[in-house]
């Protein structure tokens, strides 16, 4: 694939020069790039090992359930229950948006084989709905805090390249936002359709914890080392 151009706005950390593996890590509704940047220095990767971390801003748009407010979002929440209705046009737009960082780290020389996709709450969706449909392997995803959009039709539009793909699941037991069923569902739904899912409930809200924030760093060690 050709270079992207019209790329989101991204925060980018590198852990040594010349990176060979990336982490896209896509935030939650109404937050941006900086939301994560700063777990990096926590997460004990191994000296030399070149990360590209990238924190896309996802684009500002009016999201319904907040009154119409606009805040930066990754697709419109319509129901407060988040699946009855869904913003599938929305959805797509941002797995297209997704692709385009891919590619744009396949340019620089890192396959998307040492790529982890990850995400929290919005972006915990969008990690799970691109990444089940994308053509090519990725090292890794991970999900927190979030859930499987568009699940009805996860079966049928799902490619094969990533079907043994680690992928690490974690939800506060708390969560007021995305309720512990519906991840739950999401993890059900996954598992039945024959995905390696890790799964991890923490004693929190919607929200992060250091316990949480450990076990992502083993599991990144795992699948870029």
């Amino acid at each position: 694939m050709n270079a992207p151009t019209d790329l989101l706005d991204c925060i980018e950390i590198e852990t040594a020069s010349n990176p060979t593996h990336a982490v896209i890590w896509l935030h939650g509704l109404g937050a941006d790039g900086n939301d994560f940047a700063p777990i990096v220095p926590e997460l004990d990767l191994p000296a030399g090992l070149g990360v590209r971390f990238v924190f896309p801003n996802a684009p500002v748009q009016r999201v319904t359930i907040n009154n119409g407010m606009a805040m930066r979002s990754w697709y419109d929440i319509l129901v407060m229950d988040l699946v009855r209705v869904e913003d599938a046009k929305g959805i797509r737009a941002s797995e297209a948006a997704i692709h385009k960082l891919i590619a744009r780290e396949n340019a620089r020389g890192v396959p998307t084989s040492n790529i982890v996709l990850a995400g929290f709450s919005q972006g915990c969706a969008m990690t799970l709905h691109t990444g089940l449909r994308l053509q090519d392997k990725l090292a890794g995803m991970m999900g927190l805090s979030g859930y499987l959009p568009l699940l009805d039709s996860a079966e049928a539009e799902r490619a094969p390249a990533n079907q043994r793909t680690p992928i690490f699941l974690a939800h506060g037991l708390y969560d007021p936002v995305v309720s512990l069923p519906r991840a739950e569902a999401s993890r059900a739904e996954l598992e039945r359709l024959g995905y390696d899912v890790r799964w991890h409930t923490y004693p929190m809200p919607h929200s992060v914890c250091a316990e949480e924030v450990a076990d992502i760093s083993r599991f990144l060690n795992q699948v870029l080392v």
